[in-house]
């Protein structure tokens, strides 16, 4: 059985969604242990379970171009593991959201993307065409990414956005690293 971790912070519950849509993703790929965890909140076990996942899919919210304060803090606090190379060689992802379609997204997503190489594991994007309709909210990769999730949320509550094509993305995008996570855990 592979392990799949998503360590996620979400402000206002717009990430979480996506979290859990990641979290759905990879728990639908047979053979797979899918696991959310709340970095603003993350114990001994959480720490441990980062350490036993086969991958690790990091989320925040975009805040003033780049990942919130809760999840950079616990970026920081992943140093320890970084001195032993702990991460080494899993599987590593990212997903973001913002209000604007834009958001500075992008930087969010190469924040994950060097974090990642600091600790030595190996990035999967999305290997997804950009939707056929850009910007249309039923359709996945309406933004356009390939470097991992980007997810656009108005200023409502989260059960009204992101829309469903964002949320399809996410989904898509946890079986995409379950189905790697497996391959490295055989």
């Amino acid at each position: 059985m592979s392990s799949v971790v998503i360590a996620y912070h979400s402000g206002y519950g717009h990430t979480r969604k996506l979290a859990e849509s990641v979290h759905a993703g990879a728990a639908s790929v047979s053979g797979t242990r899918a696991l959310l965890l709340d970095v603003a909140a993350i114990d001994d076990s959480g720490w441990q379970a980062l350490s036993d996942a086969d991958a690790i899919v990091f989320g925040a919210p975009t805040y003033m171009g780049g990942a919130s304060g809760p999840f950079k803090t616990f970026a920081d606090a992943s140093a320890k593991v970084w001195f032993t190379q702990g991460w080494k060689d899993k599987i590593a992802g990212g997903f973001t959201c913002s209000l604007s379609m834009s958001g500075d997204k992008y930087s969010t997503l190469m924040y994950f993307v060097t974090l990642s190489m600091q600790h030595g594991m190996v990035w999967v994007g999305t290997a997804m065409m950009p939707a056929a309709v850009p910007g249309a909210p039923e359709q996945q990769n309406r933004i356009g990414s390939s470097i991992g999730v980007m997810a656009q949320a108005d200023n409502v509550p989260p059960e009204q956005s992101p829309p469903s094509g964002d949320l399809d993305t996410a989904r898509a995008y946890g079986q995409r690293i379950a189905g790697f996570a497996r391959a490295r855990a055989r």
